[in-house]
């Protein structure tokens, strides 16, 4: 099982020496991953009420302060030698496609093959539109994008020819020197479920309360009619790293029971602790799951 940890966007502030402390010692911890999500640009309450999100009450707004993904492990990049990065989830509609193409293999380049890039279509609208994005066609383009993401990267001049890219003899050098394994986010629907099981090297399914069974047999089913193993799908679960340690410890369990190649435990969420106490309780988890479990 590969531990990582979360970044703490909403807690950290924006002095780059705390920044470089969080990485480094999140490292020197044995953390195998750092992840980040992102948003661009956020929204007031009565503008993310206009349409359904899913959601009963926006869980991120304009004043909520997230770190660019790019830019941030670039800059983190240059400060550490072996922890992977990993965007947890990249919002890649909103994103112009070759734009990510280059800035991706640009920060794989950099940390020397250290970038793990995890995709989703996300939720908010205002966001879409700040970007000047078709918030509508967001799932049906995502798949798209990945296969021209993957051209890109691998061949020196790309043509492709889809419904929303139109690429004529272009290339993005230098090209990445390792694969970026691409992962998607969320999946609860038929569609999207299918459409990873289709396209990605991972999935991080995003349950509000740990293991699914039944989400993770209708997986296998769609990778089986798709013909790969079970096994070729990364899973990467989460965990919390707050309460009561029978809750978390339990939910680890059943993640490894399903097959998660993957553990990422989330710190800060305004606990109100400063983010390297929180990255203190996370070591002490991840010491604890060593010990219990073998992780």
């Amino acid at each position: 099982m590969h531990l990582g940890v979360s970044f703490p966007h909403a807690d950290i502030g924006t002095d780059p020496t705390v920044i470089r402390d969080f990485a480094q010692s999140a490292e020197n911890a044995g953390f195998d991953y750092l992840s980040a999500f992102e948003h661009v640009a956020g929204a007031r309450a009565d503008r993310l009420a206009e349409i359904d999100n899913g959601f009963s009450v926006p869980p991120y707004l304009y004043d909520d302060p997230f770190h660019e993904p790019f830019t941030l492990f670039s800059y983190l990049a240059a400060l550490t030698s072996r922890i992977e990065f990993v965007t947890s989830v990249l919002v890649l509609p909103q994103r112009q496609t070759v734009l990510v193409a280059k800035q991706a293999a640009e920060v794989s380049i950099l940390s020397g093959g250290r970038l793990r890039l995890g995709v989703g279509i996300g939720w908010n609208h205002a966001e879409y539109e700040a970007l000047g994005s078709d918030f509508h066609t967001r799932g049906r383009r995502v798949a798209e994008q990945v296969a021209v993401l993957r051209k890109l990267w691998t061949e020196p001049l790309v043509t492709f020819e889809g419904d929303w890219h139109t690429l004529d003899r272009v290339g993005i050098a230098p090209l990445p020197t390792h694969p970026i394994p691409i992962w998607m986010g969320g999946g609860m629907g038929e569609t999207t479920l299918r459409r990873i099981a289709r396209v990605a090297d991972g999935w991080m399914p995003m349950t509000s309360s740990g293991v699914d069974d039944e989400l993770i047999t209708r997986m296998q089913r769609y990778l089986e009619e798709a013909g790969r193993s079970t096994s070729s799908l990364g899973i990467q679960g989460g965990i919390r790293v707050s309460g009561n340690p029978s809750d978390w410890l339990g939910s680890a369990k059943r993640w490894g029971e399903v097959g998660a190649t993957h553990l990422g435990l989330t710190v800060g969420q305004g606990s109100g602790l400063s983010v390297m106490k929180e990255l203190d309780r996370a070591i002490e988890v991840k010491r604890v799951l060593a010990a219990e479990l073998g992780y």
